[in-house]
């Protein structure tokens, strides 16, 4: 963010080596150190990694383009958080308030800083604050898709592009769960985002304290005390997506699903059996 000076949260550069550096060969042979099945879980695309050494625990299709629905957010507040102070002022214009569910109702007028903005779109996945910062960081929606897609080659998202700031569905809207996995390692070096991703509950309000907004995550996962995060997305094409962040013991699994037929039951199947995997090689 430019002109801040922010510490930095955990970052595993030998997770993002073997997510680009060494290619679709990194994911060939995800390691087996001890007999362990993988669990029954339908997800059409999936990559679970441990943070700490960068070991692929489970792969499927993580380099197919796929429609990534509200994941999306991540970059969105990512561009955002690099590009403002949290404590800018933000005007609501009509051009924000839009009908798409899900959202907390903002109105023209309505004044916010941008970290509650950013707050209520990773939290909630709120589209009207998502599309409110997305038009005050690049004046335009188109603009600021812009510098999402920028950002992306930036990280070496090869399988990744960006037509819209919130996550809907297009043809042009696309990303890969290895992609997903990258950005999210970069998204967590920020301080305020990881905090963010973790929070079940909080609430915001305008500038001028008349409007309150009670936000509850959208990641019923955050109810294991293992979960650290991240993000849901949810659309008709894209299905139930998750990215999903756990440590125990001091090893700590990045999670990143497109399409789980269960919502809910498959991602923590996935983290189960990981952090199995983990553990049962220090044994």
């Amino acid at each position: 963010m430019k002109g801040f000076d922010r510490s930095r949260r955990f970052l595993s550069p030998l997770v993002i080596l073997c997510l680009v550096g060494t290619g679709a060969q990194a994911l060939a042979r995800p390691s087996q150190s001890r007999t362990l099945s993988s669990p029954s879980v339908t997800v059409r695309a999936a990559l679970l990694i441990q943070r700490e050494s960068g070991q692929i625990l489970y792969a499927k299709a993580e380099d197919q383009r796929l429609p990534p629905a509200s994941l999306t957010k991540v970059m969105t507040a990512l561009v955002a958080l690099e590009s403002d102070s949290l404590e800018a002022t933000v005007t609501i214009d009509r051009e924000s308030v839009v009908r798409r569910r899900p959202k907390i109702g903002v109105r023209p007028g309505d004044r916010f800083v941008l970290r509650d903005l950013v707050t209520a779109m990773l939290i909630t996945s709120a589209n009207d604050a998502c599309l409110a910062v997305a038009q005050h960081i690049g004046g335009s929606e188109a603009e600021f898709v812009a510098m999402m897609n920028e950002k992306a080659a930036a990280l070496g998202l090869v399988d990744t592009h960006f037509s819209n700031a919130c996550g809907f569905d297009g043809p042009d809207h696309y990303s890969s769960a290895r992609d997903l996995a990258i950005l999210t390692e970069e998204a967590l070096q920020d301080d305020v985002f990881a905090v963010i991703v973790r929070t079940a509950k909080t609430e915001i309000s305008t500038i001028d304290a008349r409007r309150h907004f009670r936000l509850s995550n959208t990641n019923r996962l955050l109810v294991n005390p293992d979960v650290t995060g991240l993000k849901t997305g949810f659309t008709s094409e894209a299905g139930h997506c998750l990215i999903a962040t756990a440590s125990r013991n001091g090893k700590s699994l990045l999670l990143v699903g497109l399409h789980f037929r269960h919502r809910w039951g498959g991602p923590m199947a996935l983290l189960r059996y990981g952090f199995a995997r983990v553990q049962g090689a220090e044994g």
